[in-house]
């Protein structure tokens, strides 16, 4: 089987898993996967975070983005087109309540609508990233648009060094190795939990 194969079948596995969990068990999860975040000191210490918005299979990323405003920082939030993403501002909880949901129910800001983009006003300190499966060393294999793997490719031309990495992720997303490719990234701290 090719790589790319591989990565398919083993995504596939990895949803069936995660649609296996009930509601109660994934907000359990993702309450502790947060306290795990909040003792963080690059979470603590950072001050312009990027965070993606969650969707039902993903460890729920709203207590984020609220802490990150009760506590006085700037949040950047995912944008894609068909091509790439960019990180845009987000400016309150009022403004994420009012992001209209796109395809997988995740909320995104129009691509037409002017945005702050995170590298206009200066640097990223922290991403939070999802994945489709990671391993406890920092591999992370994506959902297979590349979004995150051509994001981070970008960044590393426009800021040195590049902004610490975290990837959330529910215990049935860990995996012992994930197929390498030249392309894909390497996390810095992976939160599940263990």
């Amino acid at each position: 089987m090719s790589i790319e194969g591989t990565k398919n079948a083993l995504r596939l596995e990895i949803k069936r898993l995660i649609e296996s969990l009930s509601e109660e068990e994934k907000r359990r999860q993702s309450n502790v996967v947060f306290e795990k975040l909040l003792k963080l000191p690059v979470f603590l210490n950072s001050r312009r975070i990027a965070v993606y918005l969650s969707h039902s299979g993903e460890i729920d990323t709203e207590p984020i983005v609220r802490h990150i405003f009760e506590t006085g920082g700037e949040c950047f939030i995912p944008r894609c087109s068909k091509i790439e993403m960019q990180m845009v501002k987000l400016n309150s909880m009022m403004d994420w309540e009012t992001l209209p949901l796109v395809k997988l129910n995740i909320k995104q800001p129009h691509l037409s609508e002017k945005r702050e983009d995170a590298f206009e006003n200066g640097r990223l300190d922290l991403i939070i990233c999802p994945g489709a499966a990671f391993t406890k060393h920092g591999h992370r294999l994506d959902y297979g648009c590349e979004y995150y793997n051509k994001f981070f490719a970008k960044i590393k031309l426009i800021q040195s060094p590049p902004p610490f990495t975290v990837a959330l992720a529910f215990k049935q997303q860990m995996v012992n190795q994930i197929p390498w490719e030249d392309t894909d990234i390497l996390i810095d701290s992976v939160l599940f939990e263990n």
